[in-house]
């Protein structure tokens, strides 16, 4: 299935009264941009929490969330509510692919996949550093093209 073929059909859900599970069109709020933003922040800090308390392995989904709060925040911005995970990684593609963020695929598919999916339960303090350092900077990315 093409990439505006599954956008399509997260948009065709998300069309459905009540709880959607796809993508819906709404009024674009500032409000919201910046409650996504406030909720990465919080995760990073959760992320560094986490390895502080001895449950590093969670750093790596605080990572995740704390990015893909990013994500929703840029397709609020666009004018679309998701719900679905693979929804939001569809629009993001094709934000990326029509040039309008500065995140390239490599770095979605990371978010994606390294960060998400990991068995370890717990991290090397090198390894955490990485994955702090790597949170960092594609925070900083998807901010600057947030608020842009």
């Amino acid at each position: 299935m093409s990439i505006k073929d599954k956008i399509d059909r997260c948009i065709k859900e998300g069309e459905k009264g009540g709880r959607h599970k796809g993508l819906r069109k709404i009024k674009i709020s500032e409000e919201e941009i910046k409650g996504h933003l406030q909720k990465a922040i919080h995760n990073f800090k959760a992320m560094i929490d986490f390895q502080r308390i001895g449950y590093s392995d969670w750093s790596a989904s605080a990572s995740f969330y704390c990015l893909y709060h990013c994500l929703l925040a840029l397709i609020l911005k666009e004018g679309y509510e998701s719900r679905n995970q693979s929804c939001t990684f569809a629009y993001i593609e094709e934000m990326i692919r029509k040039t309008k963020i500065s995140l390239n695929k490599e770095e979605l598919n990371e978010i994606r996949e390294n960060m998400q999916y990991s068995i370890k339960t717990s991290l090397e303090d090198k390894e955490f550093l990485e994955l702090k350092e790597r949170t960092k900077k594609l925070f900083d990315k998807l901010r600057n093209d947030i608020e842009k």
